[in-house]
């Protein structure tokens, strides 16, 4: 399985960066452009041969390191891989 998790600042958190980038598109022509906000894509490939518990585990894995729960949400894409593979690093 293929989880895609997409973690990005909760509304309320101050993004500077999300700010510098609008401020810096606007700046090169693109003034319609209100804001943006800057996050992370995260893509693992899971294999334990229960689907359930693959996904049991990446959420775990959200809450335990790949996403700051007090300051960011974050999203799990599950994707069946027909083929196996392993991501490069």
């Amino acid at each position: 399985m293929i989880a895609k998790v997409l973690v990005s600042l909760q509304d309320e958190v101050l993004d500077p960066a999300g700010r510098a980038l609008t401020e810096r598109l606007n700046n090169l022509g693109f003034p319609e452009v209100k804001s943006a906000k800057i996050g992370k894509y995260i893509e693992l490939y899971i294999e334990t041969g229960d689907r359930e518990k693959e996904k049991e585990r990446v959420e775990d894995m959200c809450h335990k390191l790949l996403a700051n729960t007090l300051v960011e949400d974050f999203e799990i894409i599950h994707e069946q891989e027909d083929k196996k593979k392993e991501l490069k690093v």
